[in-house]
């Protein structure tokens, strides 16, 4: 594909949460403007579904560009946070018709405040005639037939996990090995209040644990696998409901449950205090994590260029000593700290304003 003549691109990249939404807007990588937008919890509750606060959503972002005097025509494109589609191939994708429609229909199981981001980049974009783009969302499926197989053919292993993250950070790992992401091989792990741990082979996700409600580590708010049995006699004893249930190993598991926080620096701090049970926890989601990266390296069949290392428990010194010392025999870790997915996102928008990547349609 020819390569666009470089010139500097303005584009605003939108981010909802569950009580926030964060604008930015980037010239080219550089961010002249920022802002957490932190909504009212009684506010957010009041409307019936998350699609209704659209409107809502749509006037704050409006109010952050006037207040930073950036005028809509001035942006070359507008991003949103993917949202919880169909599964696709990783890319960047064009908002369209067809996207927009779902994630407007009625699903319970899919309302989510990410639903929102493709939304909103439509209704800032279509007066300006500007494109609107998505990368790289929750439902970014790139396995293969053998990791889809379940136990009973009821059930069928998912691809939901951090994959903006994954990706970014495995692009990030392929320039610093100075190679085509396209020519690595990667185990790449997303370490946050849910952990992702991927297997990328030639610039595909090709495995991943179902990192929400499936299988992997535990992580600061999630589960991870669980015994079944254990499960089945806890879901049928009638002391709670499936939302509630549900809401526990997603929300309240992990070390919230073991600990009663979430807040890793807390948790390294009674350690340090000489906190067994805190040490304990700790290093058992050290641990799990370090088995998920060789399960992932197996599927590489132990062709592994590095193990990368992303998120905010990557800033974790204690953590990063116990996965390095189980996992550093496989391959060179490349730990990149924090979890940037608004740069994640104008990157994606960039790689097709540029002309480094065709853009996907949904």
């Amino acid at each position: 594909m020819r390569k666009a003549q470089s010139k500097a691109h303005r584009i605003l990249v939108i981010n909802p949460g569950s009580t926030s939404t964060k604008l930015a807007v980037f010239d080219d990588e550089s961010v002249p403007f920022s802002e957490t937008l932190v909504h009212p919890h009684e506010l957010l509750t009041s409307f019936p579904r998350i699609p209704d606060q659209h409107a809502f959503r749509h006037q704050a972002v409006l109010s952050f560009l006037d207040r930073n005097g950036v005028a809509i025509s001035s942006l070359s494109a507008v991003v949103g946070r993917g949202g919880l589609l169909r599964p696709l191939d990783s890319g960047t994708y064009r908002v369209n018709d067809r996207m927009l429609d779902e994630l407007r229909a009625p699903n319970k199981e899919r309302d989510h405040p990410s639903n929102l981001g493709a939304l909103l980049a439509h209704e800032i974009s279509s007066p300006a005639g500007i494109p609107a783009f998505i990368v790289d969302p929750v439902c970014v499926d790139e396995m293969e037939p053998l990791a889809r197989v379940a136990g009973l053919p009821d059930f069928e292993r998912r691809s939901f996990s951090h994959a903006l993250s994954l990706k970014s950070a495995a692009r990030r790992a392929a320039r610093d090995l100075d190679r085509p992401y396209e020519d690595v091989n990667l185990v790449v792990a997303h370490l946050g209040g849910g952990i992702s741990v991927s297997a990328h082979r030639k610039g595909r996700m090709i495995d991943v644990n179902q990192a929400l409600d499936g299988t992997g580590p535990f992580s600061p708010e999630r589960v991870g696998g669980l015994p079944f049995g254990d499960v089945l006699r806890l879901a049928f004893s009638g002391e709670q409901t499936y939302d509630q249930l549900f809401r526990r190993f997603t929300r309240q598991g992990g070390l919230l449950a073991h600990l009663g926080t979430n807040d890793a620096v807390e948790v390294e701090q009674r350690i340090r205090q000489g906190d067994p049970r805190a040490a304990l926890v700790y290093e058992a989601m050290a641990y799990q994590v370090a088995k998920e990266i060789g399960l992932m390296a197996s599927v590489l069949k132990g062709e592994v260029d590095a193990i990368v290392i992303t998120g905010g428990l990557a800033r974790s010194s204690v953590l990063l000593v116990w996965i390095r010392e189980r996992v550093e025999w496989i391959a060179p870790l490349l730990v990149y700290p924090g979890q940037d997915e608004m740069l994640a996102m104008a990157q994606g928008a960039l790689r097709v304003l540029r002309g480094e990547e065709e853009a996907r349609d949904y």
